[in-house]
């Protein structure tokens, strides 16, 4: 299960860049050489990029001053801060490129008045029509002629299902969409004009060079090379007062239409721009720039009408970052930001980053005692005990759904001669993500993968057809070579374990294959309280075999989906695997946050690369015909175990369920004389298998319920005379919270009977039945 993250830097760049008009094959790899003149010195030293971290989280966006903050902290961001807002004299390259701009714009308005005018008719998404003009009515027209209310909401237009500016004039009879803010293509495109903002104030106060600025999943960054300082804290409130500077001029965003060679001349201050155009723009063709005031961008597009749409605007963090995410390439700077078209709407952001905060694994990992890390080993994780537990469960639970389902478990190797990487192709598109070895005289690696793996066990011996489907599932330890200042706790780290399994079926077998892993996974993510989306990721740029191949696979995947999914799915055009299209399924939290965990591959290709076979039904028959290959299924639904550990944790907020949790029940007695009782309660449990612990401590009772509440124990069991005489116990529920009083008491043989009962039900409640 790949993570090409070059190749999707690579997608980035094209989207933000790659105009839909411009001809040519554009690139069709995802590493690409660099200019020496964009590479850093090897002889000077570097910080870290995007400085890793293994602690709780810091909330720059909460603790960093802002421009409307707490005035305390704006008084000290102030003193601290020794830079004007703004440069005076602004930077050259600002009069250079509004004067190419301009003259260019006027050439092209002059272009549109020439062009001839018809009636046009818009259709609408509910079948109704409207008329206009070509070259004159724009979607814009269109949302003022329905409502007031929907010109002032809308944030982007889809003509023909290509999104496009609001202030476009339409060229020809289409159909048209009207989205906002809260679609998720138009947040994109409310974030990316929020990002030509940010780049707009990062010019007008530091001077720098900017990149690249695009949306992300939680806002938008914009990237930049600046000579003489680097980006602090005491900076976001400068930044957010230029940024407001510019929303309130509502400057307009103007799209301009641009040859490669004016590009070229316009952007020659900028080596990073200079590079993009040279080597992803193809001679002879053109691309976009916006402007929005003295900014302008090289940028695909499309944006919003003006800047005034934005009501809130933040900047919540600042890292560093290497251009185009390759360590030998220059160091920049990265900041990103928020924003809104509602105040309110930034309100409940900070109150969301509030709660994040509260809940990151990081913090409650430490507080619970579940595991650490060590820069001795970066990037691998030391579970502790109680963590142990918690990993345990996890993979106990997939092991009974195994033997339920049909599953063989296996054990392969952990590092592989390269031979076994190049027949795979992972040599080739991988190996600057794996960890490699010098072993007498030849290279050797750590698996980022188990399946080359399953491959040779798949081909160990002749298989038959009557063998298939073979469910081949393996707990392996993967290793993969993260940059180190992108690991962060358990979410990305070099060392970890997937619920891996390869299923080998024949072609005829894929549908019901695939059924089968959508109730597996319905039935596990269930378990959690998951909600879950599904995507289609087809064929990359970096793809191996035949198109027909891909085509075929891809047909597969979406009638297997429209089946069980009819309309609840959506494709997600180049990301997939280079060795196959696959359904990447995205799960949601407590927080509605989105993570991508499980994932179905259907991969034609290593079966080839291997040369994998199996025995056919009419193989007496036709003794001629060469023996069918398998198809691979590529299946995770934990994925990574420690990424889906601090998934949980988070989504729980440390208050685990009573089957998962590392601490289940504690007793409690009253006094010293009750200690041996408390002893034998917990001695009889524990032999049920659940995770007790007694306090025979010296606190006082008091302080022992406050400890074991704290430590977050499902139960806490106290016993005094009473329960000693009828050999019972006095429970307390932890989600029965601010109770005080003496509560339900219960023979020890039924909390035993009940406790057992809601561990092997493995329910969401902490309620015992």
């Amino acid at each position: 299960m790949l993570r090409l993250h070059r190749f999707k830097q690579h997608l980035v760049l094209r989207r933000l860049y790659i105009a839909p008009h411009s001809a040519g094959n554009i690139l069709r790899r995802p590493c690409f050489p660099v200019n020496p003149a964009l590479r850093r010195s090897h002889t000077t030293a570097m910080t870290t990029p995007v400085a890793s971290t293994s602690q709780p989280a810091q909330i720059p966006a909460l603790d960093a001053p802002h421009q409307e903050g707490n005035k305390k902290k704006d008084k000290k961001a102030k003193e601290t801060s020794a830079h004007p807002l703004e440069l005076n004299p602004r930077p050259e390259y600002f009069d250079h490129r509004l004067k190419i701009f301009e003259q260019l714009k006027t050439e092209y308005d002059e272009w549109v008045k020439q062009q001839p005018r018809q009636e046009i008719t818009i259709t609408l998404p509910d079948g109704s029509q409207r008329k206009g003009t070509s070259w004159e009515t724009s979607p814009m027209d269109i949302a003022k002629e329905i409502s007031k209310g929907l010109a002032d909401r809308v944030v982007i237009a889809k003509v023909n299902g290509e999104l496009w500016d609001l202030e476009r004039p339409l060229e020809a009879s289409c159909s048209l969409e009207l989205l906002d803010f809260e679609h998720p293509e138009g947040k994109r495109v409310f974030w990316h004009s929020s990002a030509h903002v940010l780049g707009e104030a990062a010019e007008r106060h530091y001077g720098c060079h900017l990149c690249i600025g695009p949306p992300t999943d939680e806002g938008f960054f914009y990237e930049m090379a600046i000579e003489d300082r680097p980006v602090v804290n005491s900076d976001y409130p400068a930044l957010e007062k230029v940024a407001d500077m510019a929303i309130k001029e509502k400057q307009k965003f103007e799209r301009l239409v641009v040859p490669k060679e004016k590009l070229l001349e316009m952007f020659n201050y900028n080596k990073y721009k200079k590079y993009i155009i040279e080597t992803k723009i193809p001679d002879g063709t053109s691309t976009t720039v916006y402007r929005c005031g003295p900014m302008v961008d090289l940028c695909v597009g499309p944006h919003i009408p003006h800047t005034g749409r934005i009501k809130a605007f933040m900047v919540t963090k600042n890292s560093a970052s290497y251009f185009l995410g390759d360590a030998n390439n220059d160091s920049l700077q990265r900041v990103y930001g928020i924003s809104f078209p509602d105040k309110k709407q930034l309100v409940e952001y900070k109150k969301f980053l509030e709660e994040a905060a509260k809940r990151d694994h990081r913090k409650i990992g430490k507080e619970q005692e579940l595991f650490f890390f060590n820069d001795l080993s970066p990037g691998s994780c030391f579970f502790l005990p109680h963590g142990t537990r918690i990993y345990n469960t996890l993979i106990e639970l997939m092991r009974s759904e195994y033997f339920k389902r049909g599953y063989q478990e296996v054990i392969s190797p952990n590092m592989y001669n390269s031979k076994l990487w190049e027949t795979s192709g992972h040599w080739q598109n991988y190996k600057d993500d794996m960890f490699t070895l010098d072993v007498e005289k030849e290279k050797w690696a750590l698996k980022p993968m188990n399946c080359p793996g399953h491959c040779l066990i798949f081909d160990s011996r002749d298989r038959s057809y009557k063998e298939l489907p073979i469910r081949m599932a393996e707990f392996g330890i993967i290793h993969r070579n993260e940059a180190s200042g992108a690991l962060t706790g358990l979410t990305r780290v070099r060392r970890f374990v997937q619920d891996d399994t390869h299923v080998f079926c024949m072609p005829q077998q894929i549908e019901d294959e695939i059924a089968a892993l959508f109730d597996f996974m319905q039935h596990i993510y269930g378990l959690f309280g998951f909600e879950f989306h599904l995507e289609l990721s087809t064929r990359p740029d970096n793809y191996l075999g035949t198109i027909e191949t891909w085509n075929a696979a891809e047909d597969q995947l979406k009638k297997a989906l429209e089946k069980f999914y009819p309309g609840k799915w959506e494709i997600n055009p180049g990301d997939g695997a280079f060795y196959g299209p696959k359904i990447d399924i995205t799960i949601r939290d407590a927080l509605r946050r989105a993570f991508q965990c499980a994932t179905i591959q259907l991969d034609f290709q290593l079966p080839e690369r291997f040369n994998l076979k199996y025995r056919s039904a009419d193989e007496a028959a036709d003794a001629g015909k060469p023996p069918p290959r398998p198809v691979i299924i590529h299946r995770a639904i934990l994925g990574s175990l420690e990424r889906f550990i601090a998934i949980i944790t988070e989504h729980f907020a440390g208050k685990w369920p009573f089957w998962l949790s590392p601490r289940q029940v504690l007793v409690v007695p009253v006094a010293v004389p009750y200690r041996e009782y408390a002893s034998e309660v917990a001695d009889k449990l524990s032999k049920l298998g659940l995770y007790v612990d007694v306090d025979n401590g010296e606190n006082t009772l008091p302080k022992k319920i406050r400890n074991g509440e704290i430590a977050q124990y499902n139960f806490i069991l106290v016993v005094g005379q009473d329960e000693l005489d009828t050999r019972s116990v006095n429970v307390r529920n932890r989600d029965d919270v601010g109770t005080k009083a003496r509560t339900e008491t219960l023979p020890l043989d039924v909390i035993a009977e009940k406790l057992l009962a809601l561990k092997n039900n493995r329910s969401l409640h902490n309620k015992l039945e």
